[in-house]
Parts: C-alpha cells; sequence; structure tokens
C-alpha cells in the first residue's frame, strides 16, 4: 500500500484549496480512505473520509459543509476539496487506507487507519 498526497500551498482565507491523494498497490474499493490533518503542537485528528460508511463520505462537524471528499477509481486518486478555508485550517494533511475487512467505521480515529502518506502542508494567511 503506497499513499503519496499532493497539491498543499498557502492560500489566503476564504479562499479554496484540492489535496490529491495518489493510491497505488492496492484496490480502492476495497479500502477505507482517510484524510487527516496535524497543526503544530496538536494531535492528529480526522477530517474526512470515503469508503468509511454506507457509500456516503463522512466529515469531522468543523469541516462539514466547507470540505468534500471524492475518488476517481480510474486513476486511483482520492481527493480533499477545501472551500472557505480558515486560518485553523493550517495544517499538514495526510491521508491513511485500512482495509475494510479491518476497519469499523465509520470512524476518523487515527488510530483505525494503518496505511499513511507523508502528508502535505496547507497554510491559511493573508
Amino acid at each position: 500500500v503506497q499513499l503519496v498526497e499532493s497539491g498543499g500551498g498557502l492560500v489566503q482565507p476564504g479562499g479554496s484549496l484540492r489535496l490529491s491523494c495518489a493510491a497505488s498497490g492496492f484496490i480502492l474499493d476495497y479500502y477505507a480512505i482517510g484524510w487527516f490533518r496535524q497543526a503544530p503542537g496538536k494531535e492528529r485528528e480526522g477530517v474526512g473520509c470515503i469508503n468509511c460508511s454506507d457509500g456516503n463520505p463522512y466529515y469531522a462537524d468543523s469541516v462539514k459543509g466547507r470540505f468534500t471528499v471524492s475518488r476517481d477509481n480510474v486513476k486511483d486518486t482520492v481527493y480533499l476539496q477545501m472551500n472557505s478555508l480558515k486560518p485553523e485550517d493550517t495544517a499538514v494533511y495526510y491521508c491513511a487506507a485500512q482495509e475494510k475487512g479491518y476497519y469499523s467505521g465509520p470512524s476518523l480515529d487515527p488510530a483505525d487507519f494503518g496505511s499513511w502518506g507523508q502528508g502535505t502542508q496547507v497554510a491559511v494567511s493573508s
């Protein structure tokens, strides 16, 4: 299982970014894919996930209505579309995968995901 994030950068408050998580070595349909973030001095927290519940993506309350998780099975890529960004969204963003047979979702607990990417930095600042 290999995951590679991209698309991070610096954006002004209210702006948008789309992060990508390129997956290889496994079949997306068989895995729950989560997005997480970690700000300096804070614990890693779940943002959203796909394949984690009954067909619909699952989101943390802090991003609901602003962030959208989607996937492209042809490109083996999962996306995190982030709109209306706030300074408090500043963090390193990670994608993670867990085989469905070993996942008790829906869950955004980082401990429930076993394979991780290297992360991509998102900074929201004017």
